[in-house]
């Protein structure tokens, strides 16, 4: 998704559509008059208390007397919470959504469509490959909010320590991994749990597979190929260097809170809020935090390795009963100038969705790395039943952990593409 962002229009404009966009001022009145509070829900690390604050601080001026009421959710377990409270009649007016996961809200009808307001929210100035993750068979049901992808997190001192400097290579990396294993036996060379599916799924792009493809008008699973046994066995090359349980992802236990502040740890693959939080905790434990990024190596020094393009979308949910007010407030926290600061306030640590409100990263800066790779970034197949894959228990992990635990991949792909076609295809 990443770097080739294109220009925006303002959101004073988008207010004056939006309104234009139902039944004239009638329909805004009647929003007005309605509740006066509305919900949003953002998920844990991707809404600065600082920018979410001066959203709503334009949006009340705007709307005077109306409530905006922000909750923050933890990524485990959002898809149940989330498909669970679409289904109520009290729903979140707007919530945050994964871009992977957004097609299998929207073709449940848990998603507002948003298709005549797309002009009125700036979809023309939407990153291209940002905007296909909110859009299903021609219509709109979110706004892409921002995008980011993995790197490799360092200390700086494990490396000089070992001799180390980042690598531009496969065989490069899997040298330095020895090199600091010989200097610190007691520190993990990197902290890679066993179901790091989004680290895998670079390494399967890597090969020249896919998680899942196209079968005529079915899909079918990808990971009991040559290409996904290739890019496994990598993995659990990278992974033997690690003492990170072979059974949990990143998040159980956060790697980026539990796990790094501890200590022993010489790097670890992560986003750049998980990198923020590592830093803050460290801190707040009174250790020095000293971090290093590079992107995950490539087989040659020409391209670094392909990597999963994360996001996030924003959607108004259909059983809105502030529909009105909750499509205004997206299309604010959408537009360029809210997107602007969005950027300037995670210093480049997350994409913003249009070029115009782009961040110019410092040199040897988490979001210099990010760039650099996001170049080779995909996401996940487009289509409604992918969410199903993601939801516990996921196959991709379940084939993870088995093929670490010794299973043969091409006997673990198998039964794992099983499970990906029976659900992907609902």
């Amino acid at each position: 998704m990443k770097r080739k962002l294109i220009a925006a229009v303002g959101v004073a404009g988008m207010m004056v559509g939006l309104a234009a966009c139902g039944n004239g001022d009638d329909d805004k009145a009647k929003a007005d008059a309605g509740p006066k509070e509305i919900t949003v829900w953002v998920m844990d690390g991707s809404a600065p208390k600082a920018w979410i604050d001066e959203v709503n601080k334009e949006f009340s001026a705007k709307h005077p007397g109306v409530t905006v009421k922000v909750e923050e959710q933890k990524w485990t377990g959002i898809q149940e919470k989330v498909t669970t409270a679409l289904s109520e009649n009290t729903p979140p007016d707007v919530l945050e959504l994964g871009n992977t996961q957004t097609a299998g809200y929207a073709v449940t009808g848990g998603l507002a469509d948003l298709t005549k307001e797309k002009g009125q929210l700036g979809a023309d100035a939407w990153q291209k490959s940002m905007l296909a993750s909110a859009e299903v068979d021609g219509k709109l049901y979110s706004a892409p909010w921002y995008a980011a992808n993995r790197v490799v997190i360092y200390d700086k001192k494990a490396f000089a320590k070992a001799g180390v400097t980042p690598p531009t290579t496969r065989d490069e990396w899997i040298a330095g991994l020895e090199k600091l294993k010989a200097a610190d036996p007691a520190t993990q060379p990197i902290y890679l749990p066993g179901q790091s599916w989004y680290v895998l799924a670079g390494l399967i792009w890597d090969e020249g597979g896919d998680l899942a493809v196209k079968d005529g008008a079915k899909w079918k699973g990808g990971l009991g190929t040559p290409q996904a046994g290739a890019a496994m066995e990598f993995y659990k090359k990278i992974q033997s260097y690690s003492t990170a349980p072979k059974d949990k992802d990143e998040a159980n236990p956060q790697q980026s809170t539990d796990i790094v502040p501890k200590g022993g740890v010489a790097s670890w693959i992560g986003l750049g809020w998980e990198a923020g939080g590592a830093e803050k905790a460290l801190k707040d434990a009174g250790k020095e935090a000293d971090f290093g990024y590079f992107p995950i190596p490539g087989k040659t020094a020409d391209k670094t390795s392909t990597v999963f393009l994360g996001g996030s979308n924003l959607a108004v949910a259909e059983r809105s009963k502030n529909k009105e007010l909750a499509k205004e407030w997206l299309a604010l926290a959408a537009g360029k100038d809210q997107m602007t600061k969005y950027a300037a306030e995670t210093k480049g640590a997350l994409l913003p969705n249009q070029a115009a409100a782009n961040f110019t990263p410092a040199a040897g800066s988490f979001a210099e790395a990010m760039g650099k790779a996001g170049v080779n970034g995909k996401i996940t197949p487009v289509t409604a039943g992918w969410a199903n894959v993601e939801t516990e228990p996921n196959p991709i992990k379940e084939f993870m952990t088995k093929v670490l635990k010794g299973e043969d991949a091409a006997k673990a792909g198998a039964d794992a593409d099983a499970e990906i076609a029976k659900r992907i295809n609902k």
